[in-house]
C-alpha cells in the first residue's frame, strides 16, 4: 500500500481538530465563511437593488434607514458593499481556479520529467516572477479589456508563476520517494505516477498556497476595478466604490470607510485561515 492509498478520513479529522485549536485560524475560518455566505446570498440579504438611484437621498449619513449611508447618486451603500463583496469573492475563486488548472499540470511535468520540460517551464516562470503580481495583473487586464471576466483571467494568469513554483518543488521532492519509484518499476506510466501518487500528496502545499492566492486576488480585483479595468459601473464593486468616493472624501468619508473595511477584512480573513491551515497541515505538529 502506497502513501497515496492510506485512508484520508482520520487525517482530515486530525487536521480539522488542529485547525479548530488554532485561535487565529478559527477567526479566519469564521470570517471567510461569512464572506462566502454573503457572496452566495447577496440577492437575498441586500435590502435594495445596488444600482437603484434615489436623488432624494444623495450622500445621506449612516442611519437606521441607511445603515451604511448612501452615495452621490443616492444608492444604498449597504447593498453595494454586499454586491461588492460578491464580486470580490467570485473573481477571487475564479482566478484561483484558473491558476490551479494552468499551473498544476505545468508544475507536475517540470518537476517529474525535468530536463528540457523543466528548463522551459522554469525560465518562463522566472520571467513572469520578475514582474510584481499587481503590475502583471494590470498589464494583462489592459490587454484583455475591462470586464469582470477579463479581470479574473488577468489575476488568475498572474497567480500562475507562484503556483507553478510550489507544484514543481513538491513534484521534485515527491518524485524521489520510494513509493513513486516502486510504482514506476511496476509499470506505471508517468501520468499515473504524477496524478495518482505525487499530486494527492502535494495537496497540502497547494491548499496553503491557494489560501494565500485568494486574498491577493481580492486585492487585485479591487485595484483593477479602481483603475477602471475590472467591474464596470453601474455594477457594484469595492474598487469601483473606492474610486468614485475620492471626490467626496471630506464630505462623505463613509463612502471610503465601509468598502475599504470590507477589503481589509476579506483579505485578513483568508490570510488568517491560511496561517491556521499551514500549522494544521504541518506534519511535524500532528499527533
Amino acid at each position: 500500500m502506497t502513501q497515496a492509498d492510506l485512508p484520508r478520513v482520520s487525517g482530515s479529522r486530525r487536521v480539522l481538530r488542529r485547525l479548530l485549536r488554532h485561535r487565529t485560524g478559527v477567526v479566519g475560518l469564521v470570517l471567510s465563511a461569512l464572506f462566502v455566505l454573503v457572496a452566495l446570498a447577496a440577492p437575498v440579504i441586500a435590502p435594495v437593488d445596488p444600482a437603484a438611484v434615489d436623488f432624494d437621498q444623495v450622500l445621506q449619513q449612516p442611519s437606521l434607514a441607511l445603515p451604511l449611508g448612501s452615495d452621490e447618486l443616492g444608492r444604498d451603500q449597504l447593498a453595494r458593499v454586499i454586491y461588492g463583496i460578491r464580486a470580490s469573492i467570485v473573481v477571487g475563486v475564479l482566478s484561483v481556479l484558473l491558476a490551479v488548472v494552468v499551473a498544476v499540470p505545468l508544475g507536475l511535468i517540470a518537476g517529474y520529467y525535468r530536463g528540457f520540460a523543466d528548463t522551459v517551464v522554469s525560465r518562463l516562470t522566472d520571467t513572469l516572477l520578475a514582474f510584481p503580481f499587481l503590475v502583471l495583473a494590470v498589464g494583462l487586464a489592459a490587454v484583455l479589456g475591462a470586464s469582470m471576466v477579463n479581470a479574473a483571467i488577468a489575476i488568475g494568469l498572474s497567480q500562475v508563476p507562484n503556483l507553478i513554483r510550489v507544484m514543481r518543488g513538491e513534484a521534485l521532492r515527491l518524485a524521489g520517494e520510494d513509493y513513486v519509484a516502486a510504482s514506476v518499476a511496476a509499470g506505471a506510466r508517468g501520468t499515473t505516477a504524477m496524478f495518482r501518487h505525487i499530486l494527492p500528496n502535494a495537496v497540502n502545499a497547494l491548499l496553503i498556497q491557494i489560501t494565500v492566492a485568494i486574498p491577493l486576488a481580492i486585492i487585485g480585483e479591487a485595484l483593477l476595478s479602481f483603475l477602471g479595468l475590472g467591474v464596470q459601473p453601474p455594477e457594484a464593486s469595492l474598487g469601483v466604490m473606492l474610486s468614485a468616493a475620492q471626490t467626496y472624501l471630506a464630505q462623505a468619508p463613509w463612502l471610503v470607510v465601509f468598502p475599504g473595511l470590507a477589503v481589509v477584512l476579506a483579505t485578513l480573513a483568508f490570510n488568517l485561515l491560511g496561517d491556521g491551515l499551514r500549522d494544521a497541515l504541518d506534519p511535524k505538529g500532528q499527533r
